[in-house]
């Protein structure tokens, strides 16, 4: 899990939040209301967003993220949380305690994590 995340304002720019994407190496933005986690924005959906033809310096990130994103606890099994992420078709996954946002998980981190702990043999 990555605990140093780039988190944005719903009604950022898009290319600012992809602009600080970029510059932390990150595919996603956690769309932050206050503590609340109004949403995520992630690499696809910029790509969406640029291919539409708006402004992007002046689209909100709002008209772009994924409102109410799945999560998961610290205490998620790193095989449930790659279920859900495959069957959901998404390769970010915040990671919330209660209403904190601890961090956020990637399908990248997961497969390193299996690979460090490979499945036990039947």
């Amino acid at each position: 899990m990555q605990t140093l995340v780039v988190a944005v304002a719903p009604g950022e720019p898009v290319a600012e939040a992809a602009a600080a994407m970029v510059r932390h190496r990150t595919g996603s933005s956690l769309v932050m209301e206050g503590r609340y986690l109004a949403g995520i924005l992630t690499e696809r959906d910029v790509l969406r967003a640029a291919a539409s033809g708006d402004d992007l310096t002046r689209s909100p990130v709002s008209a772009w993220m994924t409102k109410d994103p799945e999560q998961a606890s610290p205490d998620t099994p790193v095989e449930d949380a790659v279920q859900l992420m495959l069957l959901r078709g998404f390769r970010h996954l915040p990671v919330a305690e209660g209403a904190a946002v601890l961090g956020v998980v990637s399908l990248r981190d997961l497969a390193a994590a299996q690979i460090r702990r490979p499945v036990a043999q039947a």
